[in-house]
C-alpha cells in the first residue's frame, strides 16, 4: 500500500519512512501542508498520515480540502496537540484517527492497520489465483509446494497482479504506485522485480505466471 507522510520534523519523518517501508508500505514524504495537498490531489494513495502543525498549510486545512473534493482517503492525524478540543476538531474535519505525540511506533502501526482495514473490510485477507495464494497480513506467497515471505516491493507488485488477474498493468503504473510518481528510479527496475517474482513462482510450482506484453505491461495468467 502507498502512503503519503506529511511531517515537517525531518528527523522524525526519515525515521517513520524507514519504519513504514520495513512494514511493506510504500511512502512519499513531504514537509509542508501545501506539498501534502498537491501530492494528495495529483497522486494515488491508499492512506495518509498528516501532522497538524506544518508550514504553509496546517494538516486540518489539508484534510478539509481533500474531504470537500469528495475524497474518502483514510487519514491519520499526527500531532503534538493532545487537548480534547483539538482531537474533536480533527475528527470533525474528517480524520479517521488521531494520534498525539510522543507515540509508540507499535501503536502507530496498529492504528494504521486498523484504519486501512476499515476502508477495505470487504477485501479478502488472502488473494488466490490458480494454486497460488498471497496472505496480505503475513506477506506470504505460497502453494502446496512451499512458501516465501515477500519483501516490501515484491509484495506490493504481487498484490497488484493478484488483485487484477488477467489485466495488463503497465511498468509506469507499477513505478508510480510502488516507487512514487516523482521517483527518479529507472523504469527497468520493474523488470528486475518481475524477474524475482517469476523465479519464486517457478520454485513454488505455481500454475500462475507473469506474462509480459511488449510495450503494454504485465499480467498474471494461468499457465496453458
Amino acid at each position: 500500500m502507498r502512503l503519503l507522510l506529511a511531517e515537517d520534523e525531518k528527523t522524525l519523518s526519515r525515521a517513520l519512512v524507514t519504519i513504514l517501508e520495513h512494514n511493506n508500505y510504500s511512502v512519499d514524504a513531504v514537509y509542508d501542508g501545501q506539498d501534502a495537498l498537491d501530492y494528495l490531489i495529483n497522486g494515488n494513495y491508499d492512506g495518509a498520515i498528516l501532522d497538524i502543525m506544518m508550514p504553509k498549510l496546517d494538516g486540518v486545512s489539508v484534510l478539509r480540502q481533500i474531504r470537500s473534493s469528495g475524497s474518502s482517503l483514510p487519514v491519520l492525524l499526527l500531532t503534538a496537540k493532545a487537548e480534547i478540543d483539538d482531537r474533536v476538531l480533527g475528527l470533525d474535519s474528517g480524520a479517521d484517527d488521531y494520534l498525539p505525540k510522543p507515540f509508540d511506533v507499535k501503536e502507530l502501526l496498529a492504528r494504521l492497520r486498523a484504519m486501512l482495514r476499515r476502508r477495505s473490510e470487504t477485501v479478502d485477507t488472502v488473494l488466490r489465483f490458480g494454486n497460488l495464494s498471497l496472505d496480505r497480513a503475513s506477506y506470504e506467497l505460497k502453494t502446496d509446494k512451499g512458501s516465501f515471505r515477500l519483501a516490501n516491493k515484491e509484495y506490493q507488485m504481487m498484490e497488484m497482479l493478484m488483485a487484477n488477474p488477467g489485466q495488463l498493468i503497465s511498468a509506469e503504473r507499477f513505478l508510480e504506485k510502488i516507487w512514487g510518481y516523482d521517483s527518479d528510479t529507472e523504469i527497468n527496475v520493474v523488470w528486475v522485480y518481475v524477474s524475482y517474482l517469476r523465479k519464486k513462482l517457478e520454485a513454488l510450482s505455481s500454475t500462475a505466471r507473469i506474462c509480459a506484453k511488449r510495450n503494454a505491461g504485465y499480467m498474471l495468467e494461468e499457465k496453458p
